[in-house]
């Protein structure tokens, strides 16, 4: 009925199940065409605080320097401004982050094969032991879906890629959807699939099972306005044709931490997400210009951005709605 399905408020659903609760209008819809909230460098909140554990080696000359002889001095500000999630994994996706920003690395002068997340400096858990986590978790979700996107590799070389994929494989196993041209819930749902791989590195041409990398929206901007800004104007230019992220995540540069000392990244997201939720309620997924698609952030279970996400594919609702008479 169009008076029930006009009530519905899709931000109400329970996060840790709602692909599972959706409408079904909504289960023929390509997933690249629907909103879906995400996790910007979701795995740092296991960062590495062992004053052993080295910068990692993306970060400026000065500050490996500086690292390396004022440790006690410097250590806390990395800190402060390398994590962008508080809230373990299995917290995100009970939340409902449904897309995974991981960064990959392997230590330097590590002699094992283990590997891990990275963000200023590297995590204490390994990619392993993340993976299973999620495969647990999905385990008990039959019918939600992750989308897991590996990219800003450090360190690793072609054997390491290997291994990384040998793992990828073994630990979803038939969950992993393999590359197709439309991916839509009722498809994945009937095929058993509830894993989707994107892989920025050539290895993914080798594998049906994983994606090619998929574009990240970064505005580089440390104001909610100037973030805004900069995505209004690419959106005037169309969105790309599959799966893409708009990251809503805001940068800080040297110049921004010097003149806020007493400050954290959390701080600055947390006083920006008033504005940039009221840009996001705005957004509408579809495969028109100007449509969003994946929406990623920080510190995402600290706010109500994932029920806003989710809340935006209403407007796919309305499409499929015949008025009554």
């Amino acid at each position: 009925m169009t008076s029930e399905i006009s009530q519905l408020s899709l931000s109400e659903l329970p996060m840790d199940d709602w692909m599972a609760h959706l409408p079904s209008a909504l289960w023929d819809t390509p997933l690249c065409y629907m909103a879906i909230p995400g996790s910007h460098n979701a795995i740092t909140y296991c960062l590495d605080k062992n004053d052993r554990s080295p910068v990692d080696l993306t970060q400026p000359d000065m500050l490996q320097k500086l690292d390396k002889y004022m440790k006690p001095i410097i250590r806390p500000f990395v800190y402060k401004w390398a994590i962008t999630q508080e809230s373990s994994i299995r917290e995100q996706l009970d939340s409902g982050v449904r897309y995974c920003d991981l960064r990959i690395a392997h230590r330097p002068n590590d002699s094992s094969d283990d590997l891990y997340f990275y963000h200023g400096v590297y995590t204490t858990i390994t990619v392993e032991m993340v993976l299973k986590e999620i495969r647990e978790w999905l385990d008990v979700h039959p019918q939600e879906v992750v989308i897991l996107s590996f990219s800003h590799f450090l360190g690793l070389s072609q054997e390491l890629h290997t291994l990384l994929v040998s793992t990828i494989k073994s630990v979803f196993d038939s969950k992993l959807c393999p590359k197709m041209e439309c991916v839509t819930l009722r498809k994945l749902w009937s095929q058993g699939h509830q894993v989707i791989v994107s892989y920025e590195h050539n290895i993914a041409n080798c594998h049906r099972e994983l994606w090619f990398q998929i574009p990240y929206w970064w505005a580089n901007k440390c104001k909610a306005e100037a973030l805004i800004e900069e995505f209004e104007h690419r959106k005037q230019y169309g969105r790309p044709g599959g799966f893409f992220v708009t990251g809503i995540n805001l940068t800080e540069d040297l110049k921004y931490i010097c003149s806020h000392p007493t400050e954290s990244l959390k701080d600055m997201v947390m006083s920006t997400y008033p504005t940039l939720l009221s840009w996001v309620k705005q957004q509408k997924p579809g495969s028109n210009t100007g449509s969003l698609n994946i929406i990623a952030g920080d510190f995402v279970t600290e706010s109500r951005f994932i029920p806003t996400v989710i809340a935006l594919n209403e407007n796919l609702l309305k499409r499929t709605i015949i008025p009554e008479p």
